[in-house]
């Protein structure tokens, strides 16, 4: 089912440093995993349609968790392409609602009212999700031989797609912008040590962060004994 994995990274608005979104082409069309904040939207557009992502054939835009660098673009992507949004539903009001810490613990006042002004998440860029995917969601009826994970820590809702041959889209549980580690932003500590210990034992290959490069597994494994 599936062909091939484009990486694309936008850069972030005031220098906040970058994001990764993951094409996936499919024998029936393409999946995109995140969306990018909505300051770079030409630039992904760009970017699908180089690759032969065009209006009619990206089925599906999945999100691995609701913070608004990831889903600033699916309800646009939505409108112009005709993919449906899928998410997890714990997540779900930061989309509905235009507030990253809906289901946060963390987070003052102050920083729900500028979140959306930094990452340019207006009111035309809320939606409600198509679908509601948690885990062991499997997602080949888009063609992608892939099941999705919860990996709960950095949000409640976050998720993570792992391919059967052993790629996992990890959102924002891991990162790699200077070596492989657990991402420093976590709303639920124990909660992520949990997801991390899930994700050792099952056969992960390569994972594909939503900030910083792609890495082995091994390498988080053997540097984060």
């Amino acid at each position: 089912m599936q062909q091939g994995i484009k990486t694309i990274t936008l850069p972030l608005p005031y220098r906040l440093g970058s994001v990764n979104c993951y094409l996936v082409a499919t024998d029936t069309g393409y999946v995109l995993i995140d969306t990018g904040s909505s300051n770079k939207r030409n630039q992904l557009e760009r970017e699908l349609e180089s690759a032969g992502c065009k209006p009619g054939n990206l089925k599906l835009v999945v999100l691995t968790h609701g913070d608004f660098d990831h889903i600033g673009n699916a309800a646009y992507l939505r409108g112009k392409f005709g993919a449906k949004i899928a998410m997890h539903k714990d997540d779900s009001g930061m989309a509905e609602r235009g507030d990253m810490f809906w289901n946060r613990e963390s987070g003052s006042t102050l920083m729900r009212v500028i979140a959306p002004i930094l990452f340019r998440f207006g009111k035309s860029n809320r939606f409600e999700a198509d679908l509601y995917i948690k885990d062991g969601y499997t997602l080949s009826e888009y063609g992608f031989d892939a099941t999705v994970l919860t990996i709960p820590g950095h949000s409640k809702g976050s998720i993570g797609i792992l391919t059967a041959g052993g790629d996992l889209f990890c959102g924002d549980l891991l990162d790699n912008t200077g070596k492989p580690v657990l991402n420093a932003i976590m709303d639920d500590v124990a909660g992520a040590s949990a997801s991390v210990e899930k994700l050792r034992s099952l056969a992960v290959n390569t994972v594909y962060p939503g900030h910083g490069k792609p890495f082995p597994m091994e390498q988080f494994i053997r540097d984060n004994r």
